[in-house]
């Protein structure tokens, strides 16, 4: 563990081998107001985060995670950019992205870059799931995704989580979504997508944190 091997910035280290706000007691006496779940189909990692809510700002948040050290950090650094100065509105919160977290972390390896994925959907499910338990549904957001594939109503979004999450070639983005497998129209159009944002999260330096 003397850093050999070890392709991740200073601030990941740091998040990774001190990890911030990890839940240390049972579900049922922390009594969160919110609780999110996701887990990634792309390295198996699983996602839970719980939060408590103050006239609409998030005083506290705590994870759960069976991840890897990219997945352990980025969600330490979440937890941290969610309560820090008395903790984030709601709406402020479910408007973090991954790439705000990679930011805060000075960068990620390129194929971890999809662990960051998993803080801001267990956030985002935490925030909704509290929306549900207080009559506040309409408070939801409506994705304003565009539709990529009119047939299967893939959207752009999607292709951008997905590559977030490692993929990066046509042929497994297909398999996982089913885009342009019905009348193929739009298939070049989604390459072109898809290519964009691997150039974006895999090869800018902001992301991978290469100099």
């Amino acid at each position: 563990m003397d850093g050999v091997g070890w392709n991740y910035s200073d601030v990941v280290k740091e998040h990774f081998m001190r990890p911030k706000n990890i839940l240390q007691v049972s579900e049922e006496e922390y009594k969160a107001d919110g609780v999110g779940f996701v887990g990634s189909p792309a390295c198996g990692d699983m996602m839970k985060i719980f939060i408590k809510v103050k006239e609409g700002r998030i005083i506290d948040l705590k994870w759960q995670t069976f991840g890897c050290a990219s997945a352990i950090g980025s969600t330490s650094m979440l937890s941290e950019m969610v309560t820090r100065d008395g903790g984030m509105t709601l709406e402020e919160a479910i408007e973090i992205t991954p790439e705000a977290i990679i930011k805060e972390l000075g960068g990620l390896p390129a194929n971890k870059i999809h662990c960051s994925v998993l803080g801001d959907k267990a956030l985002r499910d935490a925030i909704n799931d509290y929306y549900k338990k207080t009559g506040q549904t309409d408070k939801i957001p409506k994705t304003e995704a565009k539709i990529v594939c009119e047939c299967l109503e893939v959207t752009d979004e999607d292709i951008r989580m997905e590559v977030l999450e490692g993929v990066k070639d046509f042929d497994t983005l297909q398999k996982r979504t089913k885009v342009g497998t019905s009348c193929g129209k739009c298939a070049d159009n989604v390459k072109k997508i898809l290519n964009d944002f691997v150039e974006q999260y895999y090869k800018c330096s902001i992301y991978t944190g290469e100099k």
